[in-house]
């Protein structure tokens, strides 16, 4: 069996390559979106967060139904199943 082991540790990818946009975060029971202003060990900042109650096609250009929860709004890492930017208004 071959194996090849190559580890390249890339800056500013993931969560880190998003501050300063506009994302949405699938976490274990609630969808969020809102700016990407902070990432640590343990949770992010959104600014001017929505909770995302219903998306509507991932397709349109607005979400079906968001909430806004918070000017501040932190979400631990721990429950974040995936994220992206977004293009979607609330």
């Amino acid at each position: 069996m071959k194996v090849i082991t190559q580890i390249t540790e890339i800056e500013k990818e993931g969560l880190l390559a998003l501050i300063g946009k506009k994302v949405l975060v699938l976490c274990m029971n609630y969808f969020y979106t809102g700016e990407l202003v902070g990432v640590n060990d343990t949770c992010i900042k959104l600014q001017n967060c929505h909770q995302v109650m219903e998306t509507g096609s991932h397709k349109d250009a607005e979400f079906k139904d968001a909430q806004w929860i918070g000017e501040n709004w932190y979400i631990q890492t721990s429950a974040i199943e995936s994220f992206g930017e977004t293009i979607k208004t609330v």
